[in-house]
């Protein structure tokens, strides 16, 4: 098994799941979800700062994190 090298801790991830409705969450599930929540973050802080130099500012704001959201995921909401 490969070790986990996500930032976001499988613990958090596995809450996550479960706060989501999964009554159990497998240690796999919980590597799986951390490494592509890792992604959908990176994702989102790439876009939004690239928004906020657009915007000829050096400080991302909670608007270009919406924004960068909805530019990348509009299918959730």
């Amino acid at each position: 098994m490969q070790r986990n090298t996500s930032t976001i801790p499988k613990a958090v991830a596995a809450r996550l799941l479960m706060n989501a409705g999964a009554k159990r969450v497998s240690q796999d599930a919980a590597d799986a979800f951390a490494e592509v929540m890792e992604k959908i973050s990176q994702d989102i802080g790439r876009v939004s700062n690239d928004i906020a130099k657009h915007s000829g500012r050096k400080t991302v704001q909670d608007g270009d994190i919406k924004l960068a959201k909805d530019k990348l995921y509009r299918v959730l909401g």
